[in-house]
């Protein structure tokens, strides 16, 4: 077993060993940042405990936090939807990644290991492949985990935590995006990073995410906000 696939492994055994309700919050809040939970799609309480297999107090606990972390919002009568953004929402998440992804790369650059960054190019192939499959879940999740892999190697916990969060703002919309474009449309700047990342130039590094962030960024705006507001 490489080293990746064993951080896998343990991640999911550690997650067998989580209370119910955090393992209720993780699985609806990867509902919410994949989008199979839809911009503006309402649901019911009840709905999502049928389908989540859980019972009824998880369920509210686990929507309360991700109300919390502005993934839900609550609708009156037992009814839930993931917001949808405006033109003003999505400049503001730009302008917060334009400087929280490139940091932490830069500093993910000055700490990663040469196992570190096998482990990152294993799971850039692994993207690659799901792009050539056309496996739109299978991409954004690899998507994800690539820049949330990244994100603790900079070994920032708060910025981390900050970045991180932001992907439940803007992932269900990237959903929208990815299955209008599809796979083959969706290039990254993740081999100029891993390159810069190689060659211990962190100021490359930082240049070619922020870059990855303009690009993923600006088609989310192109289809759901047009212009920005805050130019």
């Amino acid at each position: 077993m490489n080293k990746a696939a064993g951080k896998l492994a343990d991640s999911d055994g550690a997650k067998g060993r989580l209370p119910a309700h955090e393992v209720i919050y993780r699985q609806l809040r990867d509902l919410v940042l994949y989008g199979d939970l839809a911009p503006g799609q309402a649901v019911t309480i009840q709905g999502l405990t049928e389908r989540l297999a859980a019972g009824m107090t998880p369920v509210r606990e686990a929507i309360r936090r991700l109300i919390a972390e502005g993934a839900l919002e609550f609708q009156g009568n037992r009814r839930v939807c993931v917001p949808l953004l405006n033109a003003e929402n999505i400049s503001e998440i730009i302008l917060a990644r334009q400087w929280l992804d490139p940091h932490l790369s830069l500093r993910a650059t000055q700490r990663a290991t040469p196992d570190d960054l096998d482990e990152l190019t294993a799971m850039d192939t692994t993207l690659d492949q799901s792009i050539l499959r056309g496996d739109l879940r299978g991409y954004l999740e690899l998507n994800y985990k690539f820049h949330k892999r990244l994100y603790e190697l900079a070994e920032a916990p708060i910025l981390a935590d900050m970045a991180d969060g932001l992907w439940l703002r803007f992932g269900p919309s990237l959903r929208v995006v990815c299955g209008r474009l599809g796979t083959q449309n969706l290039p990254d700047k993740h081999k100029d990073l891993l390159q810069a990342m190689r060659a211990r130039d962190a100021e490359e590094a930082a240049r070619a995410i922020r870059e990855d962030v303009i690009q993923g960024m600006e088609q989310v705006r192109q289809s759901f906000g047009g212009q920005d507001p805050l130019n």
